[in-house]
């Protein structure tokens, strides 16, 4: 009989004794701690070491930006803003949380195809790089930069002819909200250089949730090309280069985790001739799950164990109101399990084929279907790994009006 394929195993979470640990917390004592159930906790030690891993590895002119919608808590922004070199943000209220934890305006860029005028007059007056998304926001950020008296800091966010093959979610390639079509970059650039606008240079993201190192090399190198391409066009030396991230992490049964090594190595090599083409040109990489995905977890507690026609349920507190991602239903085609496990009795026997659930008056509220487990009972915890990146803030934590879930940095 062929062997069911199984998860990547936590890079950053022990099992001490029968229970996980968080940090060096066990899951149970840390549920006292926190006071309720359902809640998310993020390890600080796994995203330092997370950032410090990619330092070893990337090269060193290499600048890592964090991708805030990945997660957004005040908490883990603080922390994570000591490790990076800065912030890619996606709304005024991302800019608020990364300005309050003292991140440099010079170092946060603002990102999104729908910024309204508040928040591009909002981003002009502290100093943050725009990019810029359309000629349209284009126009509307000169407007509101003579209006205040600033000269806006801009860069063109690239719609390339080209997209990050196998990726999770594909930003770029063919017909987008995303970004100003390549081809109608050389355009735009002059505009720009007519309105004396401080043109900074070139946001090029590709995709994400990427676990292949060729296709990321292959994205990189077409990056590059293309950045060389219109820095022909440019109205002044190009002094910052976003390539994106992509990076991808091992959700699913049978995925392994991204190596970094190739892609290191090509970074190395294409280097010295960006370098070259663009002397002044900083260069930065975007990541948002891969420095916090994996360092989050989700724990709810079983509330009911129930048998309906052979088949066992474990009903929990928890659910797609608080974890849209696991339940399935944040870009998944056909559902697959995220890595569950029994947080309080970890290593029980015999193990049980179970399926857990959530307290919501729908079908799809599930968090794991047909997984095996050590025996839960009610108030136990069950953990759903891999959730430090687009869990609680791209849930929707309303639905049917349950209690909200709250978010520790441990």
């Amino acid at each position: 009989m062929k062997k069911k394929p199984e998860h990547a195993p936590s890079a950053y979470f022990n099992i001490v004794g029968n229970q996980l640990m968080v940090g060096d917390i066990p899951a149970g004592v840390l549920a006292t701690q926190v006071g309720q159930t359902p809640f998310y906790a993020y390890d600080r030690s796994a995203i330092t070491a997370r950032v410090e891993t990619l330092r070893a590895r990337l090269p060193d002119e290499i600048g890592i930006h964090y991708a805030m919608k990945a997660n957004p808590m005040p908490a883990l922004v603080a922390h994570i803003a000591t490790h990076v070199d800065g912030f890619d943000i996606a709304s005024h209220g991302e800019m608020t949380v990364a300005l309050d934890a003292g991140v440099d305006p010079a170092e946060i860029s603002f990102a999104g195809p729908g910024k309204s005028d508040r928040e591009l007059a909002a981003a002009v007056a502290a100093g943050i790089t725009v990019n810029l998304e359309s000629e349209g926001e284009a126009r509307r950020i000169h407007e509101i930069g003579e209006r205040l008296g600033i000269r806006p800091r801009v860069a063109v966010r690239v719609n390339p002819d080209f997209e990050l093959k196998a990726s999770g979610m594909k930003m770029a390639g063919g017909a987008k909200p995303f970004g100003v079509d390549a081809e109608r970059v050389p355009a735009l650039l002059e505009w720009i250089g007519e309105r004396d606008l401080h043109f900074r240079g070139f946001h090029i993201f590709s995709g994400s949730q990427n676990l292949k190192p060729e296709a990321l090399i292959e994205a990189n190198n077409q990056t590059f090309d293309l950045a060389i391409r219109l820095a022909a066009s440019a109205p002044s030396p190009v002094e910052w280069l976003n390539i994106g991230g992509g990076y991808g992490i091992p959700y699913f049964p049978g995925e392994k985790p991204l190596d970094l090594q190739p892609i290191a190595d090509n970074l190395d090599a294409r280097l010295p001739g960006v370098r070259e083409a663009l002397p002044e040109v900083e260069v930065v990489i975007e990541l948002g799950r891969y420095l916090v995905g994996e360092a989050g977890v989700y724990l709810c507690e079983v509330i009911d164990k129930k048998v309906s026609r052979g088949k066992t349920f474990l009903v929990t507190n928890g659910g797609l109101h608080h974890h849209l991602a696991a339940s399935g239903n944040f870009g998944q085609v056909i559902r697959k399990n995220y890595p569950v496990i029994h947080a309080t009795n970890a290593r029980g026997e015999p193990r049980e084929t179970v399926s857990v659930v959530g307290p919501l008056c729908t079908p799809l509220d599930i968090l794991a279907d047909n997984v095996e487990l050590p025996p839960a009972e009610p108030g136990d915890l069950i953990a759903v790994m891999q959730s430090g990146a687009y869990g609680f803030s791209a849930s929707p934590h309303r639905f049917l009006s349950q209690p909200l879930p709250v978010e520790v940095l441990v």
